[in-house]
């Protein structure tokens, strides 16, 4: 006749919210340990709109990293808003966090950063929704407008 939890999936975060020193000294830890712990403290995942926050808006965001490198050779690197989107997804369906951004940020970045500087007349480098999606190239666009876009070669890593 006992009641039986959810068979949802709850957040773990929002449980560890409500966790107290007994529960810590039922699960292991030495009352020495517990009493030199003042405030237990729990952080919540991160969102796609938190994601996409870190990849734009702090002084040293990789997006801006990006930016400054590719502007080493007279190029503008564009990121259009689907494309951010899509890499915090990506993220989330890894659920490898913040540090998970570099990584697929990287494996996007990786062949056309070092084509840049052996081609002439690339102006604009774009990285749109597809990208991501299909594994291709960031769309170059020349100074004489013309724009050119190939699949991406996956490096296998040692």
């Amino acid at each position: 006749g006992a009641e039986t939890g959810s068979k949802e999936k709850q957040n773990i975060g929002e449980t560890l919210k409500h966790i107290l020193p007994e529960d810590l000294l039922k699960d292991g830890l030495i009352p020495e340990f517990i009493g030199r712990l003042p405030v237990v403290v729990t952080l919540s995942a991160l969102e796609e709109d938190a994601l996409v926050r870190i990849l734009t808006e702090p002084k040293n965001a990789l997006v801006k990293q990006y930016q400054k490198l590719f502007a080493l050779d007279g190029v503008k690197l564009v990121f259009d808003e689907d494309a951010l989107r899509q890499i915090a997804r990506e993220v989330l369906k890894h659920k490898t966090g913040a540090r998970g951004l570099r990584a697929i940020l990287e494996d996007i970045m990786r062949n056309v950063m070092f084509e840049i500087p052996s081609m002439e007349g690339v102006s604009l480098c774009r990285v749109t929704k597809d990208v991501i999606c299909k594994h291709l190239d960031p769309v170059l666009t020349m100074s004489s407008g013309k724009t050119s876009q190939m699949p991406r070669q996956h490096v296998a890593s040692a």
